[in-house]
């Protein structure tokens, strides 16, 4: 049996290092795309691809999604069977400062992989999108039968456009895609720029810690190896030509849908602190500030969908993935440090 051939877009970042080495010990042959743009520390990206490369069924290509002839090249020259695109611009908050960032990397970026992935007939598309479409959505928990027309920051935008754009592909063309809602992904590995990577150096280093809106706000935390199983599971499950309902509002024909991945717990932000202060042994030193714009309130995902079509379903509590998290900073916080 032939080696299936999945390319992975931001093969760097977070997800898509944790992914990556999933499908490379499964026996994939994995085509890493990265940027390895200074959005935050370029020595974790790097970290994180230089246990990738150990693998010998790796394969790394330095290439911006925005350069379109260097990735038709690559997809040109290379079999790809499956592509799941986890590169973007991502946050909330720095979509406020520098917003045309996010135009060119989900929106250009994308429109480029999805011509790639047309041009060569990929047997299934994944790709991220966020919780954050959920926006102005007064209804918990979350479904993807929901409307999400009214997004409350410009990446959330720039994540229902990437959402608008494949099921137009889907239609057309018979591209296969999934669309992904993450929920506050967290654990070993993760971004710098996420709270819960904050909140651990700056409770470690005695730093107040900034506690919006009281800690008055939920958020459905997933750890990152639920996170990629939900992801494995999917690869063997492209959507079927077939009426389905979208946003609970119209039928399509397309081999297209949407899910969310989620814990399917939303935990109090306060709660989650205290968890981080019981792990470190140190009190955390709070600083309250208003409610941020574009922040949403209470994050909560409804998975009964992805459980149905997969049998997935979350099992690490934030107890145990925090765990997990706090001893490998202190591990990266050593290695940095010396």
């Amino acid at each position: 049996m032939d080696t299936m051939n999945i390319l992975v877009t931001g093969a760097a970042g977070f997800i898509g290092f944790h992914l990556s080495k999933q499908l490379l010990t499964q026996g994939f042959r994995v085509i890493g795309i990265d940027n390895l743009n200074d959005y935050y520390d370029v020595r974790l990206k790097k970290e994180r691809l230089r246990i990738l490369e150990q693998y010998p069924l790796f394969q790394f290509e330095l290439i911006d999604l925005v350069d379109r002839e260097k990735l038709n090249r690559l997809f040109a020259d290379n079999p790809v069977d499956m592509v799941v695109h986890l590169a973007a611009q991502a946050g909330v908050r720095y979509s406020l400062e520098d917003p045309h960032s996010y135009v060119q990397s989900n929106l250009v970026g994308f429109m480029n992989v999805l011509e790639a992935c047309r041009n060569v007939e990929i047997k299934h598309l994944i790709y991220a999108s966020s919780s954050s479409v959920y926006g102005a959505n007064q209804n918990t928990p979350y479904s993807t039968k929901d409307s999400v027309d009214h997004p409350i920051n410009i990446y959330a935008a720039t994540k229902k456009a990437n959402e608008l754009m494949a099921h137009s592909y889907s239609h057309l063309y018979k591209l296969p895609t999934t669309g992904l809602r993450f929920f506050t992904v967290y654990g070993p590995w993760g971004r710098p720029d996420m709270a819960y990577y904050t909140f651990t150096k700056n409770i470690i280093e005695g730093k107040p810690i900034k506690l919006f809106n009281n800690g008055d706000m939920k958020r459905d935390f997933t750890y990152i190896d639920d996170i990629v199983e939900g992801i494995t599971r999917l690869l063997k499950c492209p959507p079927s030509p077939g009426p389905s309902l979208i946003d609970n509002q119209s039928s399509t024909n397309a081999p297209y849908k949407i899910y969310n991945i989620g814990s399917h717990k939303p935990e109090k932000l306060i709660h989650f602190i205290q968890v981080l202060e019981n792990l470190i042994g140190k009190k955390a030193i709070i600083e309250s500030y208003p409610m941020q714009p574009g922040d949403m309130k209470v994050t909560y995902a409804d998975i009964e969908d992805l459980h149905a079509d997969t049998g997935f379903f979350p099992t690490t509590t934030i107890e145990e993935g925090l765990s997990q998290f706090v001893n490998w900073y202190w591990e990266w916080r050593k290695s940095t440090t010396i």
